[in-house]
């Protein structure tokens, strides 16, 4: 969804208090680091590894950039949706892919059943299609997009995997006990973890009977947690680093930057962001029990921010919250010098 910024006033004001006082109230479930003109400014539990949920996108968005610049494929070439299709499973993404599509199909991108790759792409970022993602990483190569994890210093961060074959991980064709499922899955190791799931991502793409033996039914509450607490993970300091890579526009070439622009900065489509923003992007995730957002930007002031907080362990009400406070969170930081002194007082 497009990230409208707008003159800060009392109701964002508000929101953005909200948010911050969730994070002083429950610093065992936060995380939380900001940076400016390359100086930390707030912080809290920087080093504490928690599960990204669609944050990790961006580790595949500058794997995306980094191809298209060096002319590994064309990012205008055309790919068939029936390619994307092979990697969606239905009722287990929030209608993201679906949403996606209609929004495409109102821009007219879609010729002959197919869609321009950059559009894939932003289509992963925008929308947060898991089925993009996953087409992506065959297409960009999965070793690839982990790669990028020691390329920009990012120490701390778990194996990065495909999301939509994780979820064949909890599948129940034999009819076993939850409990049962539960344990044997807690027992395996991350690489055995990560195996099976390569090997389901794999068959995806094949096996065109795989789909059709899922059953969102199996993927009970208990399943979702363990899912959720196993997925690729980091701390706040890393993804400020690596948002830090994306603003300063100095780690990568000019090409590169430029597209990841394209995917990753739709923001500036809003003609009142660019009144007064030379560059903004960044990603969110989110699971029932989880809410991650990593974002960069620079003023027309010569201001550089990276707000990154990660959130655990949530309701589903704190959830719905936390995600509806966050857009009047950033825009306080960005232009709210009062906020930002409180934030610096609160974590320092």
């Amino acid at each position: 969804m497009l990230l409208l910024f707008m003159n800060i006033a009392g109701t964002a004001q508000s929101v953005a208090d909200s948010l911050l006082n969730f994070v002083a109230a429950n610093q065992q479930r936060a995380a939380l680091y900001i940076v400016l003109n390359d100086t930390m400014i707030a912080k809290q539990n920087e080093n504490k590894i928690m599960p990204l949920a669609s944050t990790v996108k961006i580790m595949v968005a500058i794997e995306f950039a980094k191809q298209a610049a060096a002319n590994v494929f064309d990012e205008n070439r055309y790919v068939s949706l029936a390619e994307l299709e092979k990697y969606y499973i239905p009722h287990t993404d929030g209608d993201a892919h679906a949403g996606w599509l209609g929004y495409e199909k109102k821009l007219s991108h879609i010729k002959n059943d197919s869609i321009k790759l950059i559009d894939v792409a932003k289509g992963m970022m925008m929308f947060s299609s898991n089925a993009n993602t996953e087409f992506l990483m065959d297409l960009l190569g999965l070793d690839n997009v982990k790669n990028n994890i020691q390329l920009l210093g990012a120490q701390a961060h778990t194996s990065i995997y495909p999301l939509v074959a994780s979820l064949f991980m909890y599948q129940n064709p034999r009819r076993k006990t939850e409990e049962s499922i539960l344990k044997s899955i807690k027992k395996l190791s991350d690489e055995q973890y990560s195996r099976y799931i390569y090997d389901m991502h794999k068959a995806l793409k094949y096996d065109t009977l795989l789909k059709t033996k899922f059953n969102p039914g199996d993927f009970t509450l208990k399943m979702q947690q363990l899912w959720s607490d196993r997925l690729p993970a980091s701390n706040v300091k890393a993804y400020a680093h690596i948002c830090n890579v994306l603003n300063n526009r100095r780690f990568l070439n000019e090409e590169t930057y430029a597209i990841l622009a394209d995917v990753m900065e739709f923001v500036m489509e809003n003609p009142a962001n660019r009144q007064w923003l030379k560059h903004a992007g960044g990603k969110g995730g989110s699971t029932p029990f989880v809410f991650t957002k990593a974002s960069y930007a620079s003023t027309k002031k010569e201001q550089r921010f990276e707000i990154v907080y990660f959130f655990n362990n949530l309701t589903v009400a704190e959830n719905e919250r936390l995600q509806k406070w966050s857009n009047g969170f950033e825009l306080a930081i960005l232009t709210n010098n009062t906020f930002r002194e409180k934030i610096k007082a609160m974590f320092p």
